[in-house]
């Protein structure tokens, strides 16, 4: 029974997730996720009873996936900070490019509900205790031995927010406007992560004094 039970679940929150990047949370309709889903509108309520739940369990997921990818590449503390740092970068743009509406569906979320803002803060909060902490002291002792610019992981972290998402956000933007280097999507955004790695790297490497 209980696998069953998985599959019905699994297939509520595809189906959810899908309508509410479609819709945004406001024009998304339970019934729409059930019918998308296979099953009932009164098996979808016994499962997750309101749209709010599913809405936190899509957040928690979703969530849960990029900490675990992020933190995965983070915990190889056998490799240095820079090679890390690089492969967390290529991590997040992969985990981006895979769900390339999440941003734009977060973000107006937050601006149009604030308050589902609390219930994405509580699960951002997670992913920056987790990484911050460890990932300062490690970077405070690489400057004091010489090898990196002193700097703060919070503000690492907006650059590699920005820089990642960006493209992603504005493509529809982007793509009239820069022809021919866009006409082929995945060329496209591999030089753009090559180029958001890059640019982080040089941010953090010791500058010499001329």
């Amino acid at each position: 029974m209980a696998k069953p039970t998985q599959n019905t679940e699994q297939a509520i929150l595809a189906a959810a997730k899908q309508e509410f990047l479609l819709k945004g949370y406001d024009g998304a309709r339970t019934t729409s996720i059930a019918e998308k889903a296979g099953v009932t509108h009164a098996m979808l309520h016994y499962y997750f009873r309101t749209k709010k739940n599913i809405f936190e369990c899509i957040v928690d997921n979703e969530m849960g996936l990029l900490v675990e990818s992020v933190l995965k590449v983070f915990g190889e503390s056998t490799l240095p900070l820079k090679e890390r740092l690089r492969d967390c970068i290529s991590c997040h743009f992969d985990f981006i490019r895979a769900y390339p509406d999440l941003p734009r569906f977060i973000i107006n979320e937050v601006i149009t509900r604030p308050e589902h803002h609390e219930i994405l803060r509580k699960r951002i909060t997670v992913i920056i205790a987790k990484l911050a902490g460890e990932t300062q002291r490690e970077i405070n002792e690489a400057a004091a031995r010489g090898e990196i610019e002193q700097m703060d992981i919070r503000m690492i972290m907006l650059d590699i927010l920005s820089l990642n998402i960006f493209p992603f956000l504005a493509f529809p933007l982007i793509q009239p406007l820069f022809g021919e280097l866009t006409e082929d999507q995945e060329k496209f955004f591999e030089m753009r992560k090559a180029e958001t790695i890059e640019t982080i790297t040089r941010r953090i490497e010791k500058q010499t004094q001329i």
